[in-house]
């Protein structure tokens, strides 16, 4: 059986090789053997993620007419991966990539930082902001004034409040949606709505379909529920997703679920369009697959005259095909665990029973904070000010970045929280080590692909502005340098910032 899960054609593999930046050499350096350029290559996008780990490659004849060099120098190139362990092989199925034992692979999100450890570390491991007061204090007095009648009832809501279900439909109606309560869900925060999600259609052994990368905790996620995960190159920069690349994938992987996050996509923070949205909903209907849209990041625009695109699910209008999900935890506050879930009302009636089995119910007291928040303009209000909070911390940090480490490559994104950082050749995984070694911490770029993809990149949050930011760069030129040298950075220890 072979082992390989979705396939790159050699015109394909061809394309992305030539489109590799060629970077000069240094004085004195002899260029390397053609084999050897063309194994370094492949093994670069196979760690950039932007060859899939797992995806099989094209015959060594093939690949040898689409670049016009020899099949010797093709086979030599395949056989130094192999030995590598980038390269796996069979008589029969062919060549598939593959990542080396032992390289790190993505695991847990990082744990929180103890509050002894908040004075001298500078934390953008997560991407999520600080409550947006006065709103959150707000919200709960609110909450508390509504609960009496709450009290007096058992408290378990499986599919949520009533209140909270007629106002997030409403709110979905809005946007040119039409939307029953029926048709929503309320859960314990994204997690938990992805977490029924894949436990209702995945199943253990079965494939989703990720982009590639995607957001670390959901990946783990998936893993711990048994999934088989496809990874999905996303397209160059901040243009959302290969569609040729999707279709490819659903239609030779046959996914149960694909998992997208087409509003400032965590970590890139690219925004798909509407012709791509039209699309890939047209295909995963086509292929059977159940397509899950994630808008945690949809109201976090940054930027004046941003155009946000319509929602995933309005290029479904049966609602056969589309699961949204939804949370307040990236554009109001973490600590606020509401999520929901807007599909098909017998989608919905099956998540709601197999929620018996699981947590019976989301907390009443938080619910009804949301509740406020939506039904008093008191949501429109604080996210606004976690804009203003959010776009100040992106542009403090470019600025410190681009001073500190102006060889490491990222584009600018137009909202989110996250900053895709190509960290000039060093290693994402090194450069976390070290990175908490002398007081900064980050996510390497493996955290959020499949396999060991992504090693190097970091990704930072837009959770530190000011003079926070210009110190966690200098720190992270600090890492860097210690890992250009081969240390270990035992010896430097974290300086205590003081905002």
């Amino acid at each position: 059986m072979a082992q390989w899960t979705s396939a790159v054609g050699a015109a394909q593999l061809a394309r992305l090789l030539n489109s590799q930046q060629d970077r000069p050499a240094g004085p004195g350096t002899r260029r390397p053997p053609a084999y050897r350029a063309l194994a370094d290559g492949i093994r670069l996008l196979v760690l950039e993620g932007r060859v899939p780990v797992a995806a099989r490659l094209p015959a060594e004849r093939e690949l040898a007419l689409s670049l016009s060099v020899s099949r010797t120098t093709v086979a030599a190139a395949y056989e130094a991966l192999r030995a590598e362990g980038f390269l796996e092989s069979r008589r029969g199925a062919g060549s598939w990539t593959a990542v080396p034992a032992g390289n790190p692979l993505p695991a847990r999100g990082l744990e929180p930082l103890p509050p002894e450890a908040l004075g001298s570390m500078i934390d953008l491991g997560c991407a999520a902001l600080p409550a947006p007061e006065p709103w959150l204090t707000r919200a709960v007095q609110g909450a508390l004034e509504e609960l009496p009648p709450y009290a007096h009832t058992h408290g378990d809501y499986p599919a949520g409040l009533p209140a909270l279900r007629a106002m997030i439909a409403e709110r979905y109606t809005a946007r040119g949606i039409p939307t029953m309560p029926e048709q929503i869900m309320v859960t314990t925060g994204a997690m938990g709505a992805i977490d029924a999600i894949c436990h209702l259609f995945g199943g253990r052994g079965e494939r989703i379909a990720v982009e590639s990368p995607s957001y670390a905790n959901i990946l783990q996620l998936m893993r711990e529920a048994g999934a088989r995960l496809v990874p999905v190159a996303m397209a160059e920069g901040l243009t959302g997703w290969d569609i040729e690349r999707w279709r490819q994938v659903l239609r030779d992987a046959a996914p149960r679920i694909a998992y997208v996050v087409a509003d400032f996509h965590n970590p890139t923070g690219a925004l798909a369009g509407e012709d791509q949205r039209r699309q890939l909903v047209e295909a995963a209907r086509s292929a059977g697959t159940v397509l899950v849209a994630d808008e945690t990041m949809t109201e976090l625009w940054l930027d004046e005259g941003v155009s946000m695109p319509r929602p995933v699910c309005a290029f479904d209008p049966a609602g056969s095909t589309v699961v949204t999900v939804g949370s307040a935890s990236k554009a109001f506050w973490a600590g606020m665990r509401i999520g929901w879930v807007r599909g098909a009302p017998d989608v919905i009636r099956s998540l709601v029973a197999a929620r018996a089995y699981a947590d019976l119910g989301t907390p009443v007291l938080e619910q009804l904070a949301v509740n406020w928040l939506f039904s008093t303009g008191g949501w429109e209000q604080a996210v606004e000010l976690r804009r203003g909070q959010a776009r100040e911390n992106r542009d403090a940090l470019v600025a410190a970045m681009r001073k500190e480490l102006p060889s490491w490559e990222f584009e600018v994104p137009r909202g989110g929280l996250t900053l895709w950082v190509r960290a000039g050749g060093l290693s994402g995984s090194r450069l976390a080590e070290v990175g908490e070694r002398v007081g900064v911490r980050v996510p390497s770029g493996p955290r959020f692909g499949v396999d060991g993809a992504f090693e190097g990149y970091v990704r930072l949050p837009f959770t530190v502005g000011g003079a926070v930011a210009e110190e966690a760069a200098a720190r992270l030129a600090a890492a860097a340098r210690v890992v250009e040298s081969g240390g270990s950075g035992g010896g430097e220890a974290p300086r205590t910032f003081v905002a």
